[in-house]
């Protein structure tokens, strides 16, 4: 049976957008506690700057505890060259680099051009085979299905950069729906297209449910052969750009998705439910969202 390997990337970017600080203790806790679940890898923190991010002030902390755990993939997002070299000190597995598909994104989210995003991925790969690291480079494609300053991006937008940075060495591709505007027929158009291109290159997907497309979007990317999905526990995460509507999709209700579809995740989803509990206690002042742990597993009977 065909197994999806699902990312919590709730201790990342779920808390980027949370109103206050959880402990560095609580963090490692929320690690253990998922990984004892079965969920397989775990974006822990970001390498941002602590002022812009103050959540990820203990960044250099956070990062090697998750390391020394074992059993489950530890990676951590890069948003330019001076958070990759802080990656590769601590000799990080895996980082998450970004580039959006409109330039109008890069420049009003980082105050860069894509251009400019995509030739830093390019210095990144050449600093690490410099330093002799063996981390991991993924690159997500932030709004490849739309953005709120342009609307729609051109599919052949995305394509271009997703050539341009295999080119360059990406080891993944992650296509992300950063302002909640993909819809089913899109996302199974956009990841055809990108697998063609991408060959042996894993390819990821990233979905927002702030219009309530996630989950139906996460479908139609299995549909199309997508084996990693990235989820949030709880969907914490809101959406920057769509004050009060919902971020990622729900890690939980993901799961049982999968499920459901007939592939296998490796997750005790109702041991999840209980971690998700933990962790709501920790966040008293965030929102929670999601179906199956409001109203239950369904009842399983004999034929």
């Amino acid at each position: 049976m065909t197994r999806i390997s699902l990312r919590d990337v709730g201790p990342r970017d779920g808390l980027q957008a949370a109103s206050a600080f959880l402990p560095t203790e609580k963090k490692i806790e929320w690690f253990r506690l998922v990984a004892a679940a079965g969920v397989p890898d775990i974006e822990v923190t970001s390498f941002s700057s602590p002022r812009l991010l103050p959540q990820f002030a203990d960044a250099a902390e956070v990062l090697p505890a998750a390391m020394a755990m074992g059993g489950f993939g530890v990676s951590a997002l890069i948003p330019n060259r001076t958070g990759a070299e802080r990656g590769f000190a601590l000799k990080a597995p895996k980082l998450n680099y970004v580039v959006s598909a409109s330039n109008a994104h890069s420049l009003s989210n980082v105050g860069r051009s894509t251009a400019d995003a995509v030739a830093e991925f390019g210095e990144i790969v050449r600093l690490r085979d410099e330093l002799g690291a063996t981390t991991e480079l993924s690159v997500g494609i932030a709004t490849s299905f739309g953005c709120s300053i342009t609307g729609r991006v051109p599919e052949s937008d995305v394509l271009r950069i997703a050539e341009e940075l295999l080119s360059l060495g990406a080891q993944e591709i992650s296509l992300a729906d950063t302002v909640g505007y993909a819809n089913p027929r899109q996302v199974a158009g956009l990841v055809k297209d990108v697998m063609g291109l991408a060959g042996d290159v894993p390819l990821l997907c990233h979905f927002h449910d702030t219009r309530g497309l996630g989950l139906a979007n996460a479908a139609a990317a299995i549909d199309q052969g997508v084996t990693r999905l990235d989820a949030s526990l709880g969907g914490l995460g809101g959406c920057p750009f769509a004050p009060g509507a919902t971020g990622n999709i729900n890690l939980e209700d993901t799961v049982f998705l999968v499920h459901e579809m007939g592939f296998e995740t490796g997750i005790d989803l109702e041991a999840l439910i209980d971690v998700r509990r933990s962790v709501q206690s920790w966040l008293p002042g965030e929102s929670f969202t999601g179906a199956v742990a409001k109203a239950g597993l369904p009842l399983r009977k004999a034929a």
